[in-house]
């Protein structure tokens, strides 16, 4: 059963099991291409940045669409998660030769994940940012052609995903497993608390 005091502004099927694990169901409110964010970089754009503008804009979309479709207004969750290795941000590869690259540039090496939670509500948006070190191990060739050739990384920024076969790549984490894959669930926690919907309901 969904929970219609908030919406989730993303057809992401990991943000919504990240939801269902703390117990929390929103009706998921998938954008009109008339309203889809554009997800380009902005030449010189830093990746804390980035993620910031797109979540922001996620959530901003979202409650455009609330209204364009009649609906009650209630709180929109939006959020954006981008890898960045030094200052580069990597998105979601375009094909499997791209993820290839990707990952070939990931190997053994240590890059950021962030992803941006952004709450629009009463005419305000708040928002949250997790930070996490990521380091792979060196990751052999053949190993490397079968994960791109996989198509799990097609839709995942940095062309992959944490939860999946991926995680054999993982040396090392420092941050937020859920930031990684997505929603970060002390981040966005928080944010929906400040709006009155709390994970744990009040005991008396």
């Amino acid at each position: 059963m969904t929970d219609a005091s908030f919406y989730l502004a993303s057809a992401s099927p990991r943000r919504r099991e990240l939801l269902a694990q703390i117990g929390l169901e929103p009706q998921v409110l998938r954008l009109s291409p008339l309203r889809a964010v554009d997800e380009s970089v902005v030449a010189g754009e830093p990746p804390l940045v980035y993620v910031k503008r797109l979540a922001r804009a996620k959530a901003l979309a979202g409650v455009d669409e609330l209204a364009a479709l009649g609906l009650p207004a209630a709180p929109v969750l939006g959020a954006d998660t981008t890898v960045a290795l030094a200052a580069r941000i990597f998105g979601k590869p375009q094909d499997a030769a791209e993820a290839l690259a990707m990952l070939a540039e990931l190997s053994g090496r240590v890059h950021q994940v962030l992803t941006a939670v952004a709450l629009a509500a009463h005419g305000a948006v708040d928002l949250r940012v997790s930070v996490s070190q990521v380091r792979f191990r060196q990751i052999g060739e053949s190993e490397l052609r079968a994960y791109a050739a996989s198509g799990e990384p097609l839709d995942k920024a940095g062309a992959y995903g944490i939860q999946g076969r991926a995680a054999t790549f993982v040396e090392h984490l420092e941050g937020s497993y859920s930031g990684v894959m997505g929603l970060p669930l002390f981040e966005t926690a928080d944010l929906l608390a400040q709006c009155g919907i709390r994970v744990w309901p009040e005991v008396h």
